[in-house]
């Protein structure tokens, strides 16, 4: 009997950075224990909602994101839930030692809120287009890693964080993308989400790749092939059972995000898949090199993470099988 893919509704076109915004807002008014802490671009990360309702719980530090780490883990010693908001790079790369020492180390309620990541930030070139910070993030002990997918979930996860005991890292994005999840959904962190429900190849992604993904779904079914897709939204903590299970039907599989293929979401895959049960397994994600100036559509196929990749990746990994 011929399978018939489930079609994933688009409900509209928004930028997960918006989502962070809306959830920060909501919790404002939920939560009197939220602050928000800003380094100089309270603008591109949409705190403006939750700046103006809440004045005296947001705190604009400038251009000093260290600092803003430091204010960020003594807060929580007071027992406030801060989310410090500037571009992934700097979120990461600038303010590592911080993170490290201040936050992880001695496991502060801090929510590392990060935009602007990966190639689709644009224009704005390698220096900014930070495509290693999910590998630095997650290696860091009690570190929670979400990479929600489009505008609800990533309000959805911004919610959830609030109420999760520990430092977490968020990462979401500049370019409007579609809307494809329930706006009432369950955010449930270390769940993965099955999106659609295939027999001869599974399809790991996070993130801008979760749509590209569901791209190759389709086209995918058009060639007679039957891929899964699994919205893997946490890094950290790993739903591995969620991979075991649908490579146990399709018995090879193909990662795919908007980062290095060194340290991501692909090597968390293969390193479940090597302990439990060795599957083929290919990779789309960056190859080892900084991104550069550009439209984020034609970086992204420049550098090999558009949906015909992940079709390609599909086709050569079933014949690994």
């Amino acid at each position: 009997m011929e399978l018939k893919m489930k079609k994933i509704e688009v409900l509209g076109k928004k930028d997960t950075r918006s989502g962070f915004g809306a959830g920060l807002h909501e919790l404002g008014k939920k939560n009197p224990n939220v602050v928000g802490l800003c380094a100089d671009l309270t603008g591109s990360l949409k705190m403006d909602a939750f700046k103006e309702e809440f004045p005296e719980r947001f705190f604009q530090v400038g251009i000093a994101e260290a600092n803003m780490m430091g204010m960020a883990a003594g807060m929580t010693i007071g027992g406030k839930i801060p989310y410090t908001g500037t571009f992934a790079n700097f979120s990461t790369g600038r303010v590592y030692d911080q993170i490290r020492q201040s936050i992880a180390y001695s496991n502060k309620n801090v929510k590392i809120a990060a935009s602007h990541a990966g190639l689709t930030l644009g224009e704005d070139g390698a220096t900014h287009q930070i495509l290693e910070d999910i590998g630095m993030m997650k290696m860091l002990p009690n570190m929670t890693v979400v990479v929600p997918c489009d505008y609800n979930q990533t309000k959805q996860a911004t919610i959830a964080l609030a109420d999760h005991e520990g430092p977490a890292y968020l990462r979401f994005g500049r370019p409007s993308v579609p809307i494809f999840t329930p706006e009432d959904a369950k955010f449930e962190i270390g769940k993965a989400d099955v999106l659609i429900e295939g027999t001869d190849v599974t399809i790991v992604a996070c993130g801008h790749l979760v749509w590209k993904a569901i791209e190759a779904a389709e086209q995918l079914e058009a060639k007679g092939i039957s891929a899964e897709v699994i919205n893997m939204h946490t890094i950290k903590p790993f739903d591995a059972k969620a991979v075991l299970d649908s490579v146990s039907k399709t018995k090879c599989v193909v990662t795919a995000e908007e980062h290095m293929i060194n340290g991501g979401l692909g090597d968390s895959v293969a390193q479940v898949l090597a302990q439990n049960t060795p599957t083929p397994q290919e990779y789309v994600g960056v190859n080892d090199q900084f991104g550069q100036s550009g439209k984020p559509d034609e970086l992204m196929t420049k550098y090999g993470i558009d949906t015909v990749n992940v079709v390609q990746a599909c086709e050569k990994v079933i014949k690994r099988k």
